[in-house]
């Protein structure tokens, strides 16, 4: 069977030491390329299965990586899950992913079994309510953890995440310099620190163009098309109708055009829409959406390097790494009607 072929049968018969078929098949640098890939070849011919639990023991490394976020059917999620892959396997680390769909109970069964696997480290969007001693605790057990997009006071783990205050208020100013005065804010929750910076960076540039901010002009909760395009219903009924929406990301803008569609309205003349993430679909959306592009890639790719940087030894500080969001401006705004 594969499992009784040793490493001793490898070298034996390729005339090399035990030491350097076991940094081959870890594809160590120290080994030649082209004896790397004669010792991964032989071994696959003859069955080899590398063992990782008894290499852990040897390196007190495992090689596994967990990573847990909201829901990785959002493409916001995707791409960064994309960008984190690319750079663990650079390190030739392994990852475990979970979804957590905002549910507590869930996500720390998650952290528990990468404690019991001896996990090296976990990238993490932590759930909502999610409290500091949570992280505290998998860091104390020997669990580094780096989170993205989502902040925990108290927490003190690296973060990265977009300037998401800053990126809402581009959006928002963006809506105003074309005339727009009544701009309602649609999805998110002040239940997360992303809901609440977007919000907050809403309000800002509001305030600082002297226009009213209406409760009825927030429509909280929303994060999918669906919801977006529910929300429509309840834009389009409100008194004094808003001209334009800032959306909480590119879902909900997609959804909530279309339901403005749906309605007889054309989005983009009749209510300017903005959105946020610049998906890859915002751009072939109809109209195509103007949104906040908010690095998502590059958060990806410094939370898995930020994480391995730890698990060489470096110091990695707390202090929230903010990727700076960029306004892509397309055919869903423009001067507003008043009809």
């Amino acid at each position: 069977m594969a499992q009784k072929v040793k490493l001793s049968t490898i070298a034996d018969a390729l005339g090399v030491s035990t030491a350097t078929v076991s940094l081959a098949l870890r594809d160590s640098p120290l080994v030649a390329v082209s004896t790397r890939q004669r010792i991964k070849d032989y071994a696959r011919e003859i069955g080899y299965i590398y063992n990782r639990r008894a290499a852990s023991l040897r390196t007190s490394r495992s090689g596994i990586v967990g990573v847990v976020v909201h829901d990785i059917m959002n493409p916001f999620y995707a791409e960064i899950l994309r960008s984190i892959e690319h750079e663990l396997d650079r390190s030739r680390q392994t990852f475990l992913l979970s979804n957590h769909y905002d549910k507590l109970d869930k996500q720390r069964t998650f952290i528990d079994t990468l404690l019991q696997l001896g996990a090296d480290g976990v990238i993490m969007s932590p759930a909502i309510d999610t409290p500091a001693a949570d992280i505290r605790m998998a860091v104390e057990n020997g669990l580094p953890a780096v989170l993205i997009a989502r902040d925990v006071e108290g927490a003190h783990a690296p973060v990265f995440r977009g300037d998401d205050a800053y990126g809402t208020a581009l959006a928002t100013n963006h809506l105003i310099s074309l005339g727009h005065k009544r701009i309602a804010m649609i999805g998110g929750t002040d239940e997360t620190s992303t809901g609440r910076d977007r919000y907050q960076g809403y309000l800002h540039a509001m305030q600082e163009a002297g226009l009213e901010v209406r409760p009825s002009w927030r429509i909280a909760g929303p994060r999918t098309k669906q919801g977006g395009f529910e929300a429509a219903n309840q834009l389009l009924a409100l008194k004094d109708k808003p001209t334009a929406a800032c959306c909480w990301n590119d879902l909900v803008a997609i959804g909530l055009m279309n339901g403005i569609a749906r309605a007889g309205l054309i989005p983009g003349v009749d209510i300017s829409v903005t959105g946020y993430d610049d998906l890859e679909e915002a751009a072939i959306a109809t109209p195509a959406l103007t949104t906040v592009w908010n690095g998502q890639r590059e958060v990806g790719r410094r939370a898995a390097s930020a994480l391995l940087d730890k698990l060489n030894g470096q110091t990695v500080g707390p202090t929230p790494q903010l990727i700076k969001p960029e306004l892509h401006v397309r055919q869903s705004t423009s001067r507003p009607v008043e009809r």
